[in-house]
């Protein structure tokens, strides 16, 4: 393809995403959630200028959240008087009295989502536990999340373990594809849930962050200290400890399916090895007949040796290629066996290390300054 044809070939591409973009990046689906924890809005399309305007964010906020493409880089973005979470499937808006929920287009987590509205606005009506509201709805959307990664991992895990067992009674080449793919989805998985921790541990590590979450109580006017937060970094711990330990179970399950990796490589290269080991006895064989029918060759030939006349001349000469034969087979295979044979050691060298004297060291003694 020219460069002409490749130039061409970009501005059709990039005029064909502009134009799927010019009726839908205007506008988002958005369910929307009061102070009280009813819907008020399921679905419903709204403008991002509308939205921007309302909540006070800037359009570069929403970036992330109306994109069409799935995001691997989990976010969760401290704003005045919201918070912006977008993991894994889930892309709220959360304030002080106020949770919007942003439906992606396209979306093949519809059942979870559906499962995720319905714990959220449960958690939102129970005011008995006397949490705040953001609290509540932050609560609810990393439980969300940790549930999709736990059945995720349970089905990874399935997947694997029955693989794992299949190759131990059998190795195919079917097989080993399915443990490519698993692999690489099991590492897909990992790389995801590390990202979620990592969101956590990022929020963690920033008292501005942790006391800016404190949405009810800014909006209500009470004074807070710096560094008084421990109600949301304990509950940010606990999601951030599950997450890290359903990362270290997946980061076992891939050490589990490396080491099959390598235990079944090795055992096809024992495999192999028997095969040209096989293969060089039969050439070693054959060579040793070979040397064998030299000599019955060399009596062969129509000239006169004066051995026609001896009785015993054909069984002598019958023997003496038999032995040859024997011989020369049985040096190939002695030295193939001494080539094939492999230790961790030397003999001869181990020998020497044995036999060689040992110097005693010096005894250091222990004074005020030290040892010497």
């Amino acid at each position: 393809m020219s460069d002409t044809q490749e130039e061409i070939a970009k501005a059709a591409i990039l005029e064909k995403v502009m134009k799927g973009r010019q009726l839908t990046d205007l506008m988002l689906r958005c369910t929307i959630l009061d102070h009280a924890g009813n819907i008020k809005s399921i679905s419903g399309q709204f403008k991002r200028s509308d939205l921007c305007n309302e909540h006070r964010l800037n359009p570069r906020d929403l970036r992330k959240i109306d994109s069409r493409i799935p995001n691997l880089v989990p976010t969760i973005l401290i704003r005045k008087g919201a918070v912006l979470i977008n993991i894994l499937h889930i892309r709220a808006l959360v304030k002080a009295d106020t949770v919007v929920l942003f439906d992606s287009y396209g979306s093949n987590d519809s059942r979870l989502h559906s499962v995720f509205l319905y714990h959220l606005e449960h958690n939102l009506k129970a005011r008995g536990s006397g949490a705040p509201y953001e609290f509540r709805a932050i609560e609810s959307i990393l439980l969300s999340v940790l549930s999709a990664l736990e059945a995720e991992m349970v089905f990874i895990r399935n997947l694997v373990g029955g693989l794992l067992a299949e190759l131990e009674d059998d190795i195919n080449h079917d097989k080993f594809k399915r443990l490519l793919h698993y692999s690489r989805r099991l590492v897909a998985f990992k790389n995801r849930a590390k990202l979620v921790q990592e969101a956590l541990e990022e929020v963690l590590e920033q008292d501005d962050d942790l006391d800016a979450m404190y949405l009810t109580d800014k909006k209500n006017g009470v004074l807070r200290n710096m560094h008084e937060h421990e109600e949301l970094e304990v509950l940010l711990e606990f999601f951030s400890k599950q997450v890290e330990e359903i990362a270290n179970e997946a980061e076992n399950i891939e050490a589990n399916v490396q080491s099959t990796q390598e235990i079944v490589e090795l055992i096809l290269d024992s495999n192999r090895n028997a095969l040209l080991a096989l293969d060089l006895k039969v050439s070693i064989g054959t060579m040793g007949i070979g040397t064998g029918a030299l000599i019955a060759g060399l009596f062969g030939m129509n000239l006169k040796s004066h051995m026609e006349d001896m009785p015993y001349a054909f069984m002598a000469m019958s023997t003496l290629s038999s032995a040859v034969a024997l011989l020369v087979a049985w040096a190939g295979l002695r030295r193939l066996a001494q080539i094939r044979k492999v230790g961790l050691s030397n003999p001869k060298r181990v020998q020497d290390l044995e036999a060689r004297p040992r110097i005693p060291l010096p005894l250091r003694r222990r004074s005020s300054n030290g040892w010497s």
